[in-house]
């Protein structure tokens, strides 16, 4: 049975660090796209960050380019996001998510109507 369970959640100062991890179960990460979703509060769900099938692909919405970093761990079948130079406006709730098909994704990375699964969640709280 394919799961994502994310960790690594928390509340940091503007300026600091944060490192999301996302566990996929039950299917192989690096034969999917995978990516990074975030929902503030009233807010639509958007795309952060999509990693190609191999890794030869990734995408960065444009504002968390140059700060963010997506990443998998091929050994751990985990999915990464590591979060540098925090501002308040990335206070959200941060999903990871993977295609339904092996072996695609779609031309500007993993958008909604593509997922296939969706982890638990966790919050990330950036405070001024």
């Amino acid at each position: 049975q394919e799961r994502l369970v994310e960790s690594g959640g928390g509340s940091v100062q503007a300026g600091g660090s944060l490192r999301l991890s996302c566990a996929a179960s039950g299917f192989t990460a690096r034969s999917y796209c995978m990516g990074w979703f975030r929902q503030a509060p009233v807010k639509e769900r958007e795309g952060v960050a999509s990693i190609w099938p191999g890794g030869n692909n990734i995408y960065y919405a444009a504002s968390v380019k140059g700060r963010f970093t997506i990443s998998v761990d091929n050994a751990k079948n985990t999915l990464n996001l590591q979060m540098n130079g925090l501002k308040p406006e990335d206070t959200a709730m941060y999903y990871c998510a993977s295609a339904r098909t092996k072996w695609w994704c779609p031309t500007g990375g993993l958008d909604l109507p593509s997922v296939a699964y969706w982890g638990q969640g966790t919050q990330v709280t950036v405070s001024s």
